[in-house]
């Protein structure tokens, strides 16, 4: 159980890793291929959704009011913390879907906090 563990945390911080996965590929194209190819995709994916993430939550931050700047750096702290924790118990699941439902977890979550942001302040 310990290893099964490891390997999962492991796995999804690969998932994680998505500095480093680049402006690859459509954003609204699907993931197809093995399972080595389709985790690849998600990642890019993730990658390009953490990037529009970042550049909200910047504007964000210029855009808030003083008050509100460290209660909204407390918050996307701890959002990142809680998505991370949420899609790590996917990555722990049985077999190989289990990496795709993590990096898919990682892709959508990311995804709808980069439109909240956006939206921040468009009330």
């Amino acid at each position: 159980m310990t290893l099964k563990l490891v390997l999962g945390a492991a796995a999804l911080l690969a998932l994680a890793s998505v500095a480093d996965a680049g402006d690859q590929g459509d954003p609204e194209a699907s993931c197809d291929g093995n399972t080595f190819q389709m985790v690849e995709c998600l990642k890019a994916k993730t990658a390009q959704w953490d990037k529009r993430m970042t550049i909200a939550y910047q504007q964000a931050l210029k855009d808030a009011v003083p008050a509100q700047h460290d209660q909204l750096r407390a918050a996307q702290r701890l959002w990142i913390q809680y998505r991370d924790a949420n899609c790590l118990y996917y990555g722990l699941g049985e077999g190989t879907i289990a990496r795709l439902d993590a990096g898919e977890c990682m892709r959508s979550m990311t995804e709808a906090r980069a439109k909240e942001l956006e939206g921040l302040g468009h009330q």
